[in-house]
């Protein structure tokens, strides 16, 4: 027969058990002051009982002094998505009382060695960018360790995260719909990183865009990338080397779309006079190189700024023994528009 695996005794269970609050229960685990003796013994006997094993969430529970929060990343996430999110929570974290590590996961890394690393920084709660952030598997383990999370930019809401993001689908639409509006028909796409649901999201925008204005799609102009500027090097060359290249190209990150004027800049391309380049995320890069890029502005840094809040609420409602709120949070974006894109030049 399998067996089923039974999930770890929580601080809740220990504290119901030395019928004392959570609170209570949490300092006697962590010898804090403030407990009574008969307190003190009860928890004791309540862990000795249950067998409870302290975890990263219960020791930070005993004050918000000793609250340490990660920014968990992976191989995956882009050093400027990344420094834009560490900017946006360091900022946030001390005004919240929090302290803010960075935990780096290994590349092919299982699940539970990313949970036990968790465990062994003795944080209390995690921010779970993307990909991490929909990794089932992750966030159930998580869950059963009872380390808060909040999802930055997950595919889909889950019932019993705390999330924020941005409505991808609907700001690529927009930035299609803007080159549409300019003249152009021919318009290519460099695809992100497969893992990143945002990158899903982002061509189904550009696809429904493309569709509702009645332009038939060219499934040559979809190129693959990761979102890395070497990607978009690959990405640009196999789309301005067709017979008839597109007269403009939306890249999913500014890193592949600045790539993208590399590449025209070597072919002696003109942009935007003979092909318009536009990026996502607005990234520092998107102000910094010429021409400077026309992109969607996704507040990256409010994004981190609002999930250490959500971190910092979830930690206040578990001190006063209150239910656990769930907290959505949706960022507006915005079509920045600079140099890099124009009306189709006439052939």
């Amino acid at each position: 027969m399998h067996k089923v695996d039974k999930k770890p005794p929580t601080i809740k269970e220990v504290a119901a058990r030395a019928g004392v609050s959570v609170m209570t229960a949490s300092r006697a685990v962590n010898g804090r002051a403030l407990v009574s003796a008969k307190a003190q013994r009860a928890v004791e006997q309540a862990v000795a009982d249950l067998g409870y094993i302290p975890n990263a969430s219960a020791r930070a529970l005993a004050g918000s002094a000793d609250r340490r929060v990660a920014l968990l990343h992976s191989n995956s996430t882009t050093s400027a998505y990344l420094g834009e999110l560490l900017l946006g929570a360091l900022s946030e974290a001390p005004l919240r009382h929090l302290h803010l590590v960075v935990e780096q996961c290994a590349p092919g890394a299982f699940a539970q060695e990313i949970v036990d690393q968790v465990a062994q920084a003795h944080v209390a709660g995690v921010i779970l960018p993307p990909p991490l952030c929909d990794w089932p598997e992750l966030l159930e383990k998580l869950h059963a360790r009872d380390i808060a999370m909040v999802a930055i930019a997950p595919d889909q809401d889950s019932p019993d995260i705390l999330s924020v993001g941005t409505d991808d689908r609907h700001a690529a639409y927009d930035l299609t719909r803007h080159l549409i509006d300019l003249g152009h028909q021919r318009i290519g796409f460099i695809q992100g990183n497969p893992r990143h649901r945002a990158s899903a999201r982002r061509l189904q925008g550009f696809r429904d865009c493309l569709a509702d204005r009645g332009i038939e799609l060219d499934e040559r102009w979809i190129t693959p990338g990761d979102f890395s500027y070497r990607s978009g090097l690959d990405a640009a060359d196999q789309l301005l080397s067709l017979d008839t290249p597109p007269s403009a190209i939306f890249a999913c990150n500014d890193d592949m779309a600045a790539a993208a004027i590399t590449v025209a800049h070597q072919r002696r391309i003109n942009v935007p006079g003979e092909i318009s380049i536009c990026g996502f995320d607005d990234t520092p890069l998107a102000s910094a190189i010429w021409p400077a890029l026309t992109t969607i502005r996704q507040p990256i840094r409010d994004m981190s700024r609002e999930a250490i809040g959500l971190l910092a609420m979830r930690f206040r409602n578990l001190d006063e023994g209150a239910a656990g709120v769930i907290g959505k949070v949706k960022l507006d974006y915005q079509l920045i528009r600079r140099q890099s894109d124009a009306v189709p030049a006439r052939h």
